[in-house]
């Protein structure tokens, strides 16, 4: 599959895909015009199925980013146990991860012949491959994507990170990178050295504390398929000690405080006193930490350093006559100079606290794509017509994630089922959707106009009154098929 005649492959929607564009309904012309575009648009033009593995180019750009093709597919993770087509599609993604990471783990980026597009060693692609393969397994419930070549690219993962905890300089080295390609000095800390970020920009100091965080969390993830799925404890304990030695360097090195906002994550450390208080839009990021699962949206100090990097106090973060919020350095360079990045609004809403402030980051997005009802990777405040990159599949996805997980609130839990805690009016008409383990869900979201509606009033599952757990409504493991009908006020 190749793009060079600007001409996009397109899939047809598989029966789950087909149920959402067709059902979901946000009670907004506009925003569902936007959310069906951006939830169809990785698979309709960027997935290309060839045997068992599955390649999913990055839009625009020929090739697969391990970080993007991850992040691309996860809205369609959350529907694929009961649609075989999505699951096979997702499997057939991590078997392509596996083989990449068998081949070179240094690189980022590959083509659809696993020869190597990119050679930018970030830390953060690793972590992808092992996110995308532990949400494989908790979604649909299987685990045949394990295979011994899955499990021999999980061990090259392990021993490169913890190779990496202790960097030899020249063991890598990239042209893009300071000292000769070596990259900027650095001192032991515990947490993993980086060459690159998530940007595919080189790291100013090389201990990126955002892919960091990724990492430990991850790390855990692969315990528990060492342990459950291999059955080997010792490289199971090998990972948790690696993970718990990234969060004490995290903890040890990664907090600075800041003179305005207290006790802080820096973006970058280098464990010589060098530190670089910023953030990037792309993800991981500080701003992402409890998306990423490192801590929950009421720490004391992701919440400091939340308002750190909303604010002027990072250096990328953007006001305009059209919105606010994280840039980067990236499309300075490359780009739409002084851009936002929807991804960075998008994982705002997704982490955001206050129904108001989800509400208000879809509403953004939805005003701000320059009438293409899609997203873009950075457009200008003042002037969103200035954007960069017409077809940017992650950005789309994140966007469809938003949606789905915050403004009607689907979010399903490993071992409790699917909670349903909405932020805003919605539907899910006809058959239903898949999602989690429910085959077939309906959903009625009711919200007063003209004033905010921040919380559940009242709730009904199959027609009886339920009352709402912290997380929202439960709609239970036991069951398969759920009528949920939420009043907000």
């Amino acid at each position: 599959m190749r793009t060079e005649s600007g001409k996009q492959p397109v899939n047809e929607l598989t029966a789950a895909l087909d149920r959402v564009v067709r059902l979901v309904s946000t009670h907004d012309d506009e925003l569902d015009r936007v959310f069906r575009q951006c939830f169809v648009n990785t698979w309709e033009t960027t997935v290309h199925r060839k045997g068992d593995t599955t390649f999913v180019l990055t839009g625009d750009i020929p090739a697969l980013w391990l970080r993007d093709s991850a992040a691309q597919v996860r809205p369609y993770v959350f529907l694929a146990r009961h649609d075989e087509e999505l699951a096979a599609a997702v499997r057939g993604l991590v078997a392509f991860h596996a083989q990449a990471v068998l081949r070179d783990p240094w690189a980022n980026a590959f083509n659809e012949d696993l020869t190597i597009w990119e050679q930018k060693y970030e830390l953060d692609s690793l972590c992808y491959v092992i996110r995308l393969a532990k949400d494989v397994q908790v979604y649909t419930g299987r685990n045949d994507h394990f295979t011994p070549e899955f499990r021999a690219a999980l061990d090259r993962i392990v021993e490169h990170m913890r190779q990496e905890q202790d960097h030899k300089p020249g063991t890598y080295r990239h042209h893009e990178l300071p000292n000769d390609g070596a990259g900027a000095p650095a001192g032991y800390t515990g947490m993993v050295w980086s060459g690159f970020r998530p940007s595919d920009d080189a790291c100013t100091f090389p201990y990126l504390v955002p892919a960091n965080m990724f990492a430990a969390v991850v790390l855990e993830h692969a315990a528990g398929i060492y342990r459950d799925v291999y059955g080997d404890e010792e490289m199971a304990r090998t990972a948790l000690r690696i993970s718990r030695e990234v969060r004490g360097g995290i903890e040890r090195h990664g907090r600075v405080r800041h003179p305005e906002h207290g006790w802080v994550w820096a973006y970058e450390v280098d464990g010589l006193g060098g530190v670089n208080i910023m953030d990037d839009a792309n993800i991981p990021s500080l701003l992402s930490a409890p998306y990423l699962g490192y801590v929950a949206t009421d720490d004391p100090i992701y919440q400091n350093t939340r308002r750190c990097v909303l604010s002027e106090a990072n250096p990328y973060f953007r006001k305009g006559r059209f919105g606010e919020g994280i840039g980067s350095p990236h499309t300075d360079q490359y780009g739409v100079p002084g851009s936002i990045w929807p991804l960075a609004l998008a994982m705002q809403g997704l982490t955001a606290t206050d129904p108001e402030e989800v509400r208000a980051m879809v509403r953004m997005l939805v005003a701000t794509t320059a009438g293409t009802g899609l997203m873009h990777e950075g457009f200008h405040p003042d002037d969103p017509s200035q954007f960069s990159r017409s077809w940017f599949a992650w950005a789309n996805s994140l966007f469809s994630e938003l949606v789905l997980t915050r403004w009607l609130g689907l979010n399903w839990q490993e071992g409790e089922g699917l909670y349903v805690q909405p932020a805003g009016p919605g539907s899910i008409g006809g058959e239903g959707i898949p999602f989690g383990h429910v085959a077939a869900l309906r959903l009625k979201i009711t919200a007063p106009e003209g004033r905010s509606a921040d919380r559940i009033v009242s709730a009904r599952l199959n027609g009886q009154p339920v009352e709402p757990a912290e997380r929202g409504v439960l709609v239970p493991l036991e069951m398969d098929e759920a009528d949920v009908e939420i009043i907000l006020g």
